[in-house]
């Protein structure tokens, strides 16, 4: 079958960064699902493993994780779906990668593609919608007020895959109000349009316009990126016994600076469920069926941006070096083989 891989890590300007490659099709096993792959899309983590994992000698290593496609074999323990349903998931990193026409999926990491999205629609949005809910729900429990504090959220990287989407569903589930940062005119305009209530300019200092806003000290702050230039303003902005969450790999993070108003720090993995197979693994699959009946209901939209053509090695090297530019908004995602 048709896939994309390298077999040497390294920068995407390489002839072999990302290669045009035939393997063997797979077969359902146990609790796997065998999905025909319609689309794909890119995240950061797609780059980080390219720059820095290299597999074994002699093998291949195929990224991808995010994707929507059609149910074609199922395992022997599967008890959730049956060939010919359409799915979409981010799968796991410890397995190969979904850039390749057949892929493999432990069901219980997998959702029910929302109806009334098409399929690129659709691949916008798993990992960055269980990224993005792990967070909120499961980390920073946004739920939980915090005494004293301002009924908000900051979530710096508003724009982003992760934020485009964390907007929505504190908007959707929650009466939070909204601050996210954006820096450029057009991210700002899609901030708003996705949800906030409130913009701030993250090239600038954040805290003091935080709090031109007049609406007190945040309760909870959230950091998709750049955590290591915020760090400071964000322990200024936000509110005693507050909680802060982060996705991004800081080189170091001195968290040291919340001591003093007893800030809890939590750190959010999307593939920790899938790499350890938790107990509550399956939480991720209800979570994207979750997800799928907020879009149905129009309380959701996808994130995408921009869908290249076809699933080739050429194609991901476009959309690896487009997301590397730092530049993106919203998603992106190549469809087709």
């Amino acid at each position: 079958m048709k896939a994309i891989g390298y077999r040497q890590s390294g920068p995407i300007d390489r002839d072999d960064a990302l290669l045009d490659i035939e393997i063997d099709r797979p077969a359902a096993r146990g609790r796997d699902l065998l999905v025909e792959v319609a689309a794909i899309s890119v995240n950061p983590v797609d780059t980080k493993v390219r720059k820095r994992a290299a597999p074994p000698e002699g093998e291949w290593k195929i990224l991808g994780w995010d994707a929507v496609g059609r149910v074609v074999e199922v395992g022997e323990g599967v008890t959730r779906f049956r060939p010919g349903d359409e799915v979409y998931y981010a799968g796991s990193l410890t397995r190969p990668g979904a850039n390749s026409a057949f892929h493999l999926v432990d069901e219980r990491i997998v959702g029910r593609k929302p109806a009334t999205l098409s399929n690129p629609e659709a691949a916008a949005l798993p990992l960055t919608a269980i990224t993005a809910w792990e967070m909120l729900f499961d980390r920073l429990d946004i739920v939980k007020s915090v005494p004293g504090a301002a009924n908000a959220i900051l979530i710096v990287g508003g724009a982003g895959g992760v934020g485009s989407i964390a907007i929505q569903l504190v908007r959707a589930l929650t009466d939070l109000t909204v601050i996210a940062t954006a820096s450029r005119p057009e991210t700002q305009d899609w901030v708003r349009a996705l949800g906030a209530h409130h913009v701030v300019d993250h090239s600038a200092p954040i805290a003091a316009q935080v709090a031109a806003l007049g609406l007190g000290a945040p309760a909870f702050v959230f950091s998709t990126t750049e955590t290591h230039r915020h760090l400071a303003e964000i322990a200024e902005l936000i509110a005693p016994q507050g909680r802060f969450g982060l996705i991004d790999d800081p080189d170091g993070l001195d968290v040291s600076v919340f001591k003093r108003k007893s800030v809890s720090t939590h750190w959010e993995f999307m593939f920790t469920r899938s790499m350890f197979e938790t107990a509550d693994m399956d939480a991720q699959g209800r979570l994207l069926d979750e997800v799928a009946r907020l879009v149905e209901a129009g309380k959701v939209r996808t994130t995408l941006t921009q869908t290249l053509r076809p699933i080739s090695a050429a194609t991901l090297k476009t959309a690896h070096a487009i997301l590397e530019s730092g530049r993106a908004r919203g998603k992106i995602v190549v469809e087709g083989f």
